[in-house]
C-alpha cells in the first residue's frame, strides 16, 4: 500500500493571506476573533527567532482556558517542533493572555475532540470534510476509522494557562 502524499505548509501568496490575522492580534483586535482562534508566540528551536502562528481552535473549556489546536501540517509542523522544544512562549485567546502548558492529546481524546467540531459544524461539513482531505493527502469521511486515521497524522494539542497545569 502507498503512503499517501500530505502537501506541505502553504507558501507564497497563501502564505500570506493565512498570516492576516496576526496582524489583529498584533492591533489589539484579536478579540474579535474571540476563542476561535489563538495567537500562539512561539521560539525557533534552532534559530531563536519569536514567532507569531494564528490556529484555529477546535475545543475551547472556559472551565479552565484550554485551548485544543490541530497541527495541520502533521509532523512538519513547525510550531509544533518549536513547542515541544519548549518554545511555547505566550497564548492569546479571546481576552486572555497567558504563558502557555501544552500536552499532547491521546487518539481516544483526539478523536472525539473532532467528532465533536464536526457536530458543531455539521452545516460546513463538506467544507471541513474538504480541507481536511487536502490536509491528510486522502479522502476524509467522517467516519469513526477515518477520524482514528486522521489523529493519527494530524497531532491535536492543548494549551492552558501555565498557572493551570
Amino acid at each position: 500500500m502507498t503512503r499517501p502524499v500530505q502537501p506541505g505548509p502553504p507558501a507564497g501568496l497563501l502564505r500570506a493571506i493565512l498570516h492576516l490575522p496576526v496582524y489583529l492580534y498584533r492591533a489589539r483586535l484579536g478579540v474579535l476573533l474571540g476563542h476561535r482562534f489563538l495567537l500562539l508566540v512561539h521560539r525557533g528551536r534552532r534559530s531563536g527567532r519569536r514567532y507569531e502562528t494564528v490556529l484555529e481552535v477546535v475545543r475551547y473549556d472556559p472551565a479552565t482556558g484550554e485551548s485544543v489546536v490541530v497541527a495541520g501540517w502533521g509532523r512538519r509542523t513547525a510550531w509544533l517542533h518549536n513547542v515541544e522544544a519548549g518554545g511555547a512562549l505566550a497564548v492569546l485567546t479571546g481576552r486572555r493572555h497567558y504563558a502557555p502548558a501544552h500536552r499532547l492529546l491521546d487518539a481516544d481524546e483526539a478523536a472525539a475532540v473532532v467528532a465533536e467540531y464536526e457536530r458543531r459544524n455539521r452545516f460546513i461539513a463538506p467544507v471541513v470534510r474538504a480541507v481536511l482531505s487536502r490536509l491528510v493527502g486522502w479522502r476524509y469521511h467522517g467516519t469513526e476509522d477515518a477520524r482514528r486515521r486522521l489523529v493519527a497524522q494530524l497531532p491535536l494539542l492543548a494549551f492552558r494557562p501555565r498557572s493551570q497545569s
